[in-house]
């Protein structure tokens, strides 16, 4: 009887392995905010966690909660609105990273690794697998973080749900700079050219100036359509070419 013995992992696997681990506590904890401010907009308990289990994007999630908060539900086709816009995203995500999921460790390519996929396809999975060259690096870093963050954002949840009266203002505790520093930790170590400098200010220029302005989601959108037009004219990294 055969068996299949997989490769000991290398040290940028290794690496997505920590990465994943890490960006998974770091944005997992942040789920006791969601938790306890949803409760405090007037949702259930379960109807917390069920967002959380099923919707699973903590932009679209915080987006839906506050503005139930402030209009209550009466404001819930306005609520929806803004957590589609801001969860539009991911179907770019989800486009740049099919051939990564759909690949298993065996090099068979399967559409249930694409159907299970679509559930962990977040901000942060596609930071940390992209963050990566190899493909099987991308793909440990894509599972790891995604299964992680899942697991630990709805246990989360369901504590900042049943404890948010005891915890008080849960951002006082500044979860949601952790989640964000540990984003941008996997951000900076792109930044290598000035063309990838560039796209990252502009889009962030553009992101902030338009946010008091619009609705929740549409600045994201915008910001993206920003980095997509200065990411391909290159013209800075044309220059960097020509100079070298």
């Amino acid at each position: 009887m055969s068996s299949t013995v997989r490769p000991a992992l290398n040290a940028e696997e290794r690496s997505a392995w920590r990465q994943g681990v890490a960006v998974s506590v770091a944005t997992g904890a942040y789920g006791v905010s969601f938790g306890a401010l949803s409760v405090a907009a007037g949702l259930d308990v379960w109807q917390t966690c069920v967002l959380s289990l099923l919707m699973f994007t903590g932009g679209s999630q915080f987006a839906f909660i506050g503005v139930i908060a402030s209009g209550g539900l009466a404001a819930a086709p306005a609520a929806i609105a803004s957590a589609v816009l801001l969860g539009a995203r991911n179907v770019a995500y989800a486009i740049r990273m099919n051939p990564v999921v759909a690949v298993g460790p065996d090099g068979a390519v399967s559409w249930w690794r694409r159907l299970a996929a679509a559930q962990f396809t977040i901000d942060e999975s596609v930071a940390v697998s992209l963050a990566h060259i190899e493909p099987r690096a991308r793909r440990i870093g894509f599972w790891v973080t995604g299964i992680g963050i899942y697991l630990l954002w709805n246990l989360s949840t369901l504590a900042g749900a049943l404890l948010g009266d005891v915890l008080g203002d849960v951002r006082a505790y500044g979860l949601d700079a952790a989640a964000a520093a540990a984003f941008l930790a996997l951000l900076w170590s792109r930044l290598r050219s000035r063309q990838a400098i560039a796209v990252g200010a502009a889009a962030a220029v553009v992101a902030a100036a338009v946010t008091p302005w619009l609705m929740p989601g549409l600045p994201v959108l915008i910001a993206a359509v920003v980095a997509v037009v200065v990411g391909w004219t290159d013209w800075l990294g044309r220059r960097d070419g020509a100079r070298r």
